[in-house]
């Protein structure tokens, strides 16, 4: 009996891994901003990252989708010059392009 509920926490164990594993997140989120809302395309996002969660979360955004991104209005030059949030990639010399002068690329795309 000891073995079969040593290999039953194991197979659950197991089970839960891949279940988080496959969890990708959502295809898309929406930012409701000012200028126009963002539509951030998450599912392109863990493509480009190759599925590696830890390249975004938690170092530049919560894990969680209903977690404040505690990125407003004004703070793109602050960002881009910190090099956090979306400007860790979207930032002159950065791996994406830049946010300046890029405003419909992330403001109103859909």
């Amino acid at each position: 009996m000891r073995k079969f509920f040593s290999f039953f926490v194991v197979i659950l164990s197991a089970l839960a891994l891949v279940a988080v594993a496959a969890d990708t997140g959502p295809e898309s989120l929406v930012f409701k901003t000012k200028m126009k809302d963002v539509t951030f395309h998450h599912a392109k996002h863990v493509e480009r990252a190759k599925g590696d969660c830890k390249v975004c979360h938690d170092k530049l955004w919560p894990q969680s989708a209903k977690a404040p991104l505690n990125y407003a209005a004004a703070m793109h030059k602050a960002a881009e010059k910190s090099k956090t949030s979306c400007a860790a990639c979207h930032v002159a010399g950065g791996t994406a392009f830049a946010s300046v002068g890029n405003c419909n690329k992330c403001h109103g795309n859909k």
